[in-house]
């Protein structure tokens, strides 16, 4: 059996449609068992099993994880993220669990420049001690994010604060079907693996794709960290720690120039999805 943590989220559900392809046993688990899970629920027969549990509640953990072989691990970043992720590999080590894929961040080193980065760096060294079989996996930016960009795409702007610097993007999909491989091949399991689409992409260049795609002129604003932390506080309503988050990840982008890996057709004998194939699958949302 394996549980998939986080089976609403852009990752874990994207899991559980390449786990179900594969004809895998799966235990979904989710914080609101009542409400359906997307392209999931009473779409397949048999049923997919959908348990709550909660990294809050030890409790639900343990009797989640009972019987279970394998863990996909996969949480929201979070200031806690650290004391409930590492929670949840002691308690997966007690109740059995061998193997667990955990997501991670590209920059998830002891001295990054990212603060969520560095916490990804710690789960991952307590998931080192833990003695469980691991595989890493660090996707850079889902290209499913760039819909967050919608509302100023709207009024003819993309703002930001990497200058001309490219960006890498990976399809959720992707990460998805990686991850299934982990969990389904022995030759996959165990390994750390950095993901990204096949391109990098500037945000200028986002901008004038963004144009030819919807006909209306999208311009690329280039603020100072601090316009643009404070622009996502106080116009985008994003908490403190989130916008600090946003804010490291661009500046590091300039820092460290990002250009494309082979992992995605090195592990799935295909090509990940590219960027324009995203926007124009979700050209509508980008539409004034």
């Amino acid at each position: 059996m394996i549980v998939v943590m986080g089976a609403t989220g852009a990752t874990g559900n994207a899991l559980l449609h390449s786990l179900l392809t594969l004809g895998a046993p799966v235990l979904a688990l989710t914080r609101t068992p009542h409400r359906p899970i997307p392209g999931i629920t009473g779409a397949h027969q048999p049923p997919v099993e959908v348990q709550y549990a909660d990294a809050t509640d030890p409790h639900s953990l343990r009797t989640a994880f009972k019987g279970a072989s394998q863990l996909f691990l996969a949480m929201a970043n979070s200031p806690a993220q650290v004391e409930l992720e590492t929670r949840v590999i002691d308690i997966a080590a007690h109740t059995g669990i061998g193997h667990i894929v955990k997501i991670s961040a590209p920059a998830a080193e002891p001295d990054s420049p990212v603060a969520i980065s560095r916490g990804h760096h710690a789960i991952e060294e307590h998931l080192r001690a833990s003695g469980l079989t691991h595989t890493i996996l660090r996707p850079y930016a889902f290209t499913q994010n760039l819909l967050r960009l919608a509302p100023t795409v709207a009024r003819g702007i993309i703002l930001g604060t990497t200058g001309d610097a490219p960006c890498n993007y990976i399809d959720c999909r992707d990460i998805g079907d990686v991850a299934a491989a982990a969990l389904t091949r022995p030759d996959i399991a165990g390994g750390t693996y950095t993901l990204t689409g096949p391109e990098a992409v500037s945000y200028p260049t986002l901008a004038s794709r963004l144009t030819t795609l919807t006909g209306n002129q999208i311009r690329y604003v280039n603020l100072t960290p601090d316009e643009l932390r404070d622009n996502l506080i106080h116009n985008a309503h994003m908490p403190t720690w989130l916008a600090d988050h946003v804010t490291e990840i661009q500046q590091l982008a300039i820092a460290r120039p990002e250009t494309p890996t082979t992992t995605v057709i090195d592990i799935l004998g295909r090509p990940p999805r590219t960027l324009d194939a995203f926007l124009h699958e979700h050209q509508a949302h980008f539409r004034r």
